[in-house]
């Protein structure tokens, strides 16, 4: 299950999360999103866990919790929206 983590502290690791979410199970990946510009952390992150299970006990214990002062958003991820994004579009 790919789970959303919102409300990030600028502080917050890769290695800070992955340690929170293995306490409920494994972890098979962590992606942390950084700015384009400035390599600093947006504030939001996506962890992956393997078992369905574990990856919901994890949404339930750690949302609303508190990390480096920062209370986590934690849900299941949605897909991603298809937004158009070509400039090929005409103007009639």
């Amino acid at each position: 299950m790919n789970i959303y983590i919102g409300n990030l502290s600028y502080d917050a690791t890769e290695e800070k999360l992955r340690q929170a979410f293995e306490s409920y199970g494994e972890v098979t990946s962590v992606n942390m999103i950084m700015d384009r510009d400035t390599g600093r952390p947006r504030g939001f992150a996506f962890i992956e866990m393997a078992n369905q299970g574990e990856a919901t006990a994890a949404i339930a214990g750690l949302n609303d919790q508190e990390l480096d002062g920062r209370t986590l958003k934690v849900n299941e991820a949605r897909q991603r929206e298809d937004r158009g994004g070509g400039r090929n579009r005409s103007r009639y």
